[in-house]
């Protein structure tokens, strides 16, 4: 196993769970009452009850990439909601 830590690497990795993209978006029905079907179908996927936003994640990475972490290697961050946690 390489170590970068003598290197002042750090290692930290992000596993998002379902967030509310233009990709997302593109999938959405055009009629109004499905697209909120749909959305609400994807909400029921988290146990929070409801879908991530770009913010949650961003906010991870600005902690991640600050100097607030500089003791924070190896980590794995699953932003998903609860949806893994099932």
């Amino acid at each position: 196993m390489t170590c970068y830590g003598p290197f002042g690497i750090r290692v930290n990795s992000i596993h998002p769970g379902y967030i509310m993209t233009p990709m997302v978006e593109g999938f959405m029905p055009k009629d109004p009452d499905e697209a909120r079907q749909f959305k609400k179908s994807l909400d029921s996927l988290t146990l929070l009850g409801h879908i991530g936003e770009p913010d949650d994640i961003a906010y991870a990475i600005v902690y991640l990439a600050s100097d607030e972490s500089k003791f924070m290697t190896g980590a794995e961050i699953v932003i998903d909601g609860g949806f893994t946690s099932v």
